[in-house]
């Protein structure tokens, strides 16, 4: 039975701790409190992350003296004071005072690691209403948060690059480096490293660092690739391996790299980059200047290099030299044979180059050589000739006038001797006569270097001045020596030895020359300019640098006369690798020649208080210029020239190639590569063809059959045709030829101007002509167009009554060819009335329509001779008005007698049997007495006339 205390002692109520349950009668505890709870003063706890359950060191218990008594010897609560701290306190058994200590919300050991707060413990005090409760003093608890190995490694790099040097052990290559999220040590900490791709040659420690196993090679393998995995102290692995790329170099060796052997140069494309990622590898060191020398090596091409291949004289015109040149050594042809023995060097691009092997020589024809060479003369010619052979080496004559017979003089001569190129020049007593110079000696390496240069020798007596490609030299010995006197003995020119006319038995060639020659030409009365020289042996293919604004300032750089050799010097190896990239490669011909050209780099390094500190090797290259478009040359026209003899016999000729069009064209393909430097007229109609304009450099006109006979005819063009232009013509009887580097335009107006005449035409009944045409001296010709001029002559007279059934050649009849075969096959001959009437209104039929032809043909003559101005300016006979005999109604014996008159003139089939035996002055004296009859005719009827017209 409860022990009831009186008040105030005794309380009724529920305890503030415990709560009195539902529907249970209040029940009255009386008791006095009079001790605190007591707990230990510090707790340390262990919780691990993701879980609530922590673990204390003491566990949680509470005690009070009070006890037994209830309520005041019970631990009712556990308060936790601290912040934000995720626990709470639970009270598990309040008369033993034991309590359980868990998280209230989730614990991440990575967001923090350790919690510290204060935690009370709480009787129940007085009664069951909690009255009067007593708390303990404070505990200090310590909560340390334990890991879960949650995370996996991660590498701090998604891929690690590095290079080593071939044939060395390296300790260390590079290091990888892993890291993990989790909180503690043991599952933070990365533990040890894989190398996860097998059978590589490096090996990797716990620390990430990667080492090489062997000795590397450049040459095996230049780059490898390793996959490294990652473990931490938990032996948890990374969930994605890392890449490693390791490059491997070659050993440390100064020089040029990142450069092609083979640089490919195609025609039209203009200046090309030969070296555009190149750079000079000199192994860091400390360095004050470097210095660079580009050679381009284009002695096997042409004559030294890539030139112009026109014929000389083409290329004099071309360059404005002075006219009156004699070519000596001439392309080998019926008018110039004396060339035809020598040996010539094929396969140079069209280049005439003669190859004297000490054997050969020739003579060059009296009536070509010049006569008087006067006081100004000029010797040029493109020269290859090497050391002499022999211990004793003779004289090799190049050019050399002497006696032709009787005795030995040598009036002027061209000769190597010890690699001295030597001029004589004897003059005549006639011409001075005192103690005068007379050799002129040289000494130069070019002379015997076998390479092409091209020497002009420039006379102004007493002076005597030489160029070598385009560089003056005065001579280092000057001999004097006494004319030679006067006498009446021919000389003779030779080309490649000197000729041996007195003294010897026979005379015989001597002083023969070894090596090449070409374009050797002499002109009297007039020196060369240097101007023209520089032109006349210029390079059309060189060395060139892009962007010069580019470049740094301390970079300097020249080039030679030829731009074959380029200088590059510089004090940073930035600044030269940045110039070489500009280096380029350029030819300026449309039509260059095909091969390769060969690159010389050499490079010279200076250290600071050293002349030279480093060792760089040369290099060699090539560029590889690809074969041009061929063009294809056509020329197209009227194949047929109709005409009257006596336009044949007027002042002005014929124009045979009035209607001439001259056209090139390549394969559409083929040219785009090159587009830039090709002018493009228009693409033509056939698939796959583009029309080009080019230059020429000569169109023959050659004389099929007989050659002309200048008694009676000639082939011409005037002067005025090729004024504004770079033409000149020569011509002969077999033809004219028209040379120089021009247009196709021009050339097709200098040929449409190209005059035939013939003032005795009586016996010719056509004259046929064959015309070519040429780029680069024959490389590329043109389709051989056939051109004939036929000559119409009066028929002979032929036994008729009717003039409208038989016309002339003059006439261009009017055929009913129904009409007559109706006559003909069905019907008897017609009365002379009935036919008389027929003639008479068909000769009015035509009257009326050839009167309206006439009118419109005389208006639109004016037009035609304003829009063609090469066009002839007498009567055009294929476009003219119709010249028609009529047989007017009113017909008389008169006009039929003119009629039969003219026809006993005219010819059938070209001559009749009476004018077989008459001579041709008889001929000519006939027909011009015929045509002024007819003139004196014409002059007095009206134009009109319808009795006897000519229309």
């Amino acid at each position: 039975m409860e022990r009831r205390l009186n008040p105030p002692f005794c309380r009724i109520g529920q305890s503030n701790f415990f709560p009195i349950q539902k529907n249970e009668a209040a029940k009255i505890y009386c008791g006095v409190n009079k001790h605190k709870p007591w707990i230990e003063t510090s707790y340390h706890g262990v919780i691990t992350e993701n879980m609530d359950t922590v673990l204390l060191d003491p566990p949680l218990v509470a005690l009070d003296k009070d006890a037994p008594v209830p309520f005041a010897g019970e631990i009712c609560a556990f308060k936790i004071f601290g912040q934000d701290a995720p626990f709470e306190a639970v009270v598990l058994n309040r008369t033993s005072g034991e309590g359980v200590l868990r998280a209230s919300s989730h614990v991440d050991c990575e967001s923090q690691k350790e919690y510290t707060f204060i935690i009370q413990a709480y009787d129940c005090g007085a009664g069951p209403s909690g009255a009067d409760w007593k708390k303990s003093h404070k505990a200090v608890v310590h909560i340390q948060v334990n890991d879960v190995n949650e995370f996996s490694p991660v590498f701090r790099e998604s891929l690690y690059k590095a290079s080593v040097t071939e044939g060395k052990i390296y300790d260390s290559i590079l290091q990888v480096e892993a890291w993990d999220q989790d909180c503690s040590p043991q599952y933070s900490q990365i533990c040890n490293y894989e190398i996860v791709t097998a059978g590589t040659p490096f090996a990797i420690d716990r620390n990430g660092n990667i080492r090489n196993t062997e000795r590397l090679s450049y040459d095996k393998q230049q780059s490898y690739k390793i996959m490294v995995s990652a473990f931490d102290c938990g032996q948890k692995k990374t969930k994605e391996d890392v890449a490693v790329q390791i490059e491997v170099k070659p050993v440390c060796k100064p020089g040029w790299q990142g450069w092609n052997k083979r640089v490919d140069y195609e025609p039209g494309t203009g200046s090309k980059q030969l070296f555009p990622k190149m750079h000079l590898e000199t192994c860091g060191g400390p360095l004050s200047g470097v210095k660079v020398m580009v050679e381009l090596q284009t002695n096997h091409i042409g004559k030294g290099c890539d030139r112009e291949t026109y014929s000389e004289k083409s290329l004099q015109k071309l360059c404005g030299a002075a006219s009156g040149s004699t070519d000596l050594l001439p392309a080998p042809s019926p008018s110039t044979n004396w060339t035809a023995s020598l040996l010539t060097d094929s396969g140079r691009d069209s280049d005439l180059i003669y190859r004297f092997d000490g054997r050969q020589a020739t003579n060059v024809p009296d009536h070509v050589v010049p006569q008087n060479l006067t006081d100004q003369f000029t010797i040029a010619t493109w020269m290859k000739h090497g050391p002499s052979p022999g211990l004793r080496a003779e004289k090799e004559t190049i050019l050399c006038n002497s006696d032709k017979t009787e005795m030995n003089r040598h009036h002027y001569s061209l000769y190597v001797h010890n690699c001295r190129l030597v001029f004589l020049l004897r003059r005549d007593f006639t011409q001075i006569d005192t103690f005068r110079p007379a050799e002129f000696h040289w000494k130069l390496e070019q002379i015997c270097d076998k390479e092409w240069h091209y020497y002009v020798i420039n006379v102004e007596f007493p002076a005597v001045t030489l160029f070598v490609d385009g560089v003056t030299y005065e001579p280092y010995l000057v001999t004097d020596d006494w004319p030679i006197h006067s006498s009446k003995i021919d000389t003779q020119l030779t080309v490649g030895a000197c000729w041996q006319g007195g003294v010897v038995a026979t005379s015989r060639f001597t002083q023969y020359f070894h090596g090449s020659l070409s374009g050797l030409t002499i002109r009297p009365g007039r020196i060369e300019t240097q101007k023209v020289i520089s032109c006349l042996q210029a390079c059309k293919e060189g060395l060139d640098i892009n962007s010069l604004e580019s470049l740094a300032k301390d970079i300097k750089f020249h080039f030679n006369p030829a731009q074959s050799v380029l200088v590059v010097e510089g004090e940073d190896v930035d600044s030269i690798n940045t110039a070489m990239t500009k280096v380029s490669y350029i030819n300026s011909r449309q039509f260059p020649t095909p091969g390769l050209r060969r690159l010389h780099i050499t490079a010279a390094v200076q250290c600071f208080g050293e002349e030279t500190c480093l060792s760089i090797p040369d290099i060699k290259a090539v560029v590889m210029v690809l074969v041009p478009s061929e063009p294809r040359i056509t020329i197209t026209g009227s194949k047929q020239h109709i005409r009257p003899a006596s336009d044949l016999r007027s002042p002005l000729g014929v124009a045979p190639f009035k209607e001439l069009r001259i056209t090139s064209t390549v394969m559409k393909g083929d040219a785009f590569g090159g587009q830039d430097s090709w002018a493009f007229r228009n693409i033509l109609p056939e698939p796959g063809v583009m029309e080009v304009m080019h230059n020429l450099d000569y169109c023959d006109v050659l004389v099929i059959g007989d050659e002309l006979n200048p008694e009676r005819e000639s082939l011409e063009i005037h002067h005025s045709a090729l004024l504004g232009k770079h033409l000149d013509a020569t011509n002969s009887t077999s033809g004219i030829s028209i040379y120089g580097v021009d247009s196709m335009a021009h050339y097709e107006q200098a040929l449409r101007q190209l005059r035939y005449r013939n003032w005795r035409p009586a016996s010719l009944t056509e004259r046929r002509f064959r015309l070519t045409c040429s780029e680069l001296n024959g490389r590329y010709t043109s389709n051989e167009f056939n051109m004939e001029v036929s000559v119409l002559h009066h028929t002979a007279p032929v036994e008729h009554v009717n003039h409208m059934a038989a016309p002339s050649q003059y006439m261009r009849p009017v055929h009913h060819p129904l009409m007559i075969h109706t006559i003909n096959s069905h019907m008897s001959a017609p009365p002379a009335a009935t036919v008389g009437i027929v003639v008479c209104i068909a000769a009015l039929v035509v009257i009326v329509v050839i009167g309206i032809y006439r009118i419109h043909t005389t208006h639109q003559e004016g037009s035609r001779d304003d829009e063609d101005d090469t066009k002839d300016p007498e009567m055009d006979w294929e476009s003219s008005a119709l010249n028609i005999t009529v047989n007017p109604m009113e017909v008389t014996g008169k006009c039929e007698e003119e009629d039969e008159e003219e026809e006993d003139g005219e010819l059938v089939g070209g001559m009749t049997a009476a004018e077989s035996d008459k001579s041709d002055e008889e001929e000519e004296e006939e027909e011009e007495g015929r045509e002024e009859v007819n003139k004196k005719k014409q002059k007095e009827k009206p134009e009109w006339d319808s009795s006897c017209g000519t229309y």
